[in-house]
């Protein structure tokens, strides 16, 4: 019994020392909770401020900021207004300045013409005495010489002619003989004034092509139906397709020879395909017009890089290459314009002058004529017009404005230019003119120089390149033939239009016969 009572005792105990315990157990894990909870408080509270203060410090940074842009906005504003303001009150002197200028100029114009009035009443008055004593003179001149004032001045004139054709004759042959003397000691004038000849020249070009038919039965496919393939091709290409009774050939037509070229290689490229309908006509004409502009490109390079004088602008290279398809009397624009080059090159090399600039102006002194068939203008004034655009040296400017003679050279190698481009111009075969052109230029040259007193006959010779004059002996002496020969030249340079260079030769023959019986 007593054991039992032990133990209920004991299990009492250890339940209330085990309630106890867990009692004390909670309480201490509630503190643990609450102090855990009060440091996330603090841990939050103490967040919340650092963020409190930093979004303070990033607004009072940008309040500061905005402030410093606003105040450099007024100040550059303020600066701009004082500089306008500045501005104003300089035009304002200015203005004044010129106003007190043109009321001095204005009083002194006022001064001037006072005076100017005056000076012309006593200069009336003067004239009007001289009038009259001139008057009287001459009345005691006629009632002296008994003859009126217009038979004097006839009689006087006359005189004067006579005696001034003589001066000018021998004049002429004295400056000759003195040139040909001195030739031969002034090596830089022999090149360039010798072979120099300023006549103007007016470019005629080949505007037709032709293109060989295959077959009658291909020259039916290019018209089409009702015409529509021939008009599709015309439209595209800007030239006239003239279809007549000649067999196997199509004539191209156009001033343009870029045009031109563009449509007889179209045409090629068509028959050779066989398939032609106005929608094939305008991708064949689309595809040759852009080869053809890099085949411009690398013809223009080709020549630059074969005469060797450095870089040039593209569009002038351009328009190197566009000569290639240009024709002046039947000769080849880029050809003349490679020889011109080279001789001018040559002859500067022999002087000592500058080869390459040389070189450059005579392969651009005709660059107008790529231009002369699209703008109005000769090619020598929109060959320097170009020039001037793209930056050329002044010398090539002038080259290309003088090798006509339309300005004066002022440059040596602008007279080589011009004197390069009458050698290439005249050397035998570099050009040829039509049948009618040619008989009109003879019969021209024979009519200017039968024109002149003193002249018996007159004959072109040379296909044209001399005229032979024969002068009668009673009438004309070996001083005036040389005032004749300079005279029909003047005239041939001033009134034709001609290749090359025409030679004026004077025979003045006496023939003395008798008759043995």
């Amino acid at each position: 019994m007593g054991t039992l009572w032990t133990a209920i005792l004991s299990v009492i105990v250890g339940l209330i020392v085990g309630i106890a315990i867990m009692i004390v157990a909670d309480k201490m894990g509630l503190d643990r909770a609450k102090e855990k909870s009060r440091d996330i408080l603090d841990e939050a509270n103490s967040k919340a401020e650092t963020v409190v203060r930093q979004a303070n410090l990033d607004g009072k940074q940008q309040v500061y900021e905005m402030k410093l842009q606003a105040e450099k906005e007024i100040k550059n504003q303020r600066e701009r207004i004082q500089q306008t303001e500045n501005k104003l009150l300089r035009q304002e002197d200015s203005l004044t300045f010129r106003e007190k200028n043109l009321v001095q100029k204005e009083n002194k114009l006022s001064e001037k013409e006072k005076l100017a009035d005056s000076k012309l009443a006593n200069l009336s008055k003067m004239e009007e005495e001289i009038q009259k004593n001139i008057s009287r003179q001459v009345a005691e001149l006629e009632r002296i010489a008994g003859m009126n004032q217009e038979d004097a001045k006839k009689e006087l004139m006359e005189a004067v002619e006579k005696k001034t054709e003589k001066e000018i004759a021998q004049y002429l042959h004295e400056q000759q003989e003195e040139a040909e003397t001195k030739a031969a000691d002034v090596a830089r004038n022999i090149i360039s004034l010798a072979i120099q000849r300023y006549s103007q020249e007016e470019t005629i070009e080949r505007t037709v092509s032709t293109v060989t038919l295959p077959s009658e039965e291909m020259k039916g496919r290019i018209i089409g139906r009702e015409g529509r393939n021939i008009k599709a091709i015309e439209q595209a290409t800007g030239v006239d397709l003239i279809i007549d009774d000649t067999p196997d050939i199509i004539t191209v037509s156009c001033f343009d020879p870029i045009r031109r070229e563009i449509a007889r290689q179209s045409l090629e490229i068509l028959m050779k395909d066989g398939r032609i309908q106005p929608g094939r006509i305008e991708e064949v004409v689309e595809k040759v017009t852009r080869e053809l502009d890099e085949t411009i490109m690398k013809i223009g390079n080709d020549a630059i890089f074969k005469l060797g004088i450095g870089r040039m602008n593209k569009e002038l290279v351009k328009l190197i290459g566009r000569l290639r398809f240009r024709y002046s009397y039947g000769q080849n624009g880029l050809e003349h314009s490679m020889e011109v080059a080279m001789l001018a090159g040559m002859m500067a090399a022999e002087l000592g002058l500058n080869q390459g600039l040389a070189k450059r102006a005579g392969l651009l002194h005709d660059i107008g004529k790529a231009l002369d068939f699209e703008q109005e203008g000769s090619h020598v004034e929109l060959g320097a017009r170009v020039a001037k655009k793209y930056g050329e040296n002044s010398i090539v400017v002038n080259s290309i404005e003088s090798h006509h003679g339309d300005t004066e050279a002022q440059d040596i190698i602008a007279v080589l230019v011009a004197a390069a481009d009458t050698l290439s111009a005249a050397r035998p075969g570099a050009r040829y003119e039509s049948m009618e052109g040619y008989i009109n230029r003879l019969e021209s040259l024979e009519k200017i120089a039968s024109g002149f007193e003193g002249v018996d006959k007159a004959f072109a010779i040379q296909a044209g390149r001399e005229v032979r004059v024969l002068v009668k002996p009673d009438k004309i002496d070996d001083i005036t033939m040389v005032k004749i020969a300079h005279d029909i030249r003047e005239k041939i340079e001033n009134e034709l239009t001609y290749p090359g260079q025409i030679k004026v030769t004077l025979i003045r023959e006496v023939r003395v016969q008798e008759l043995a019986r």
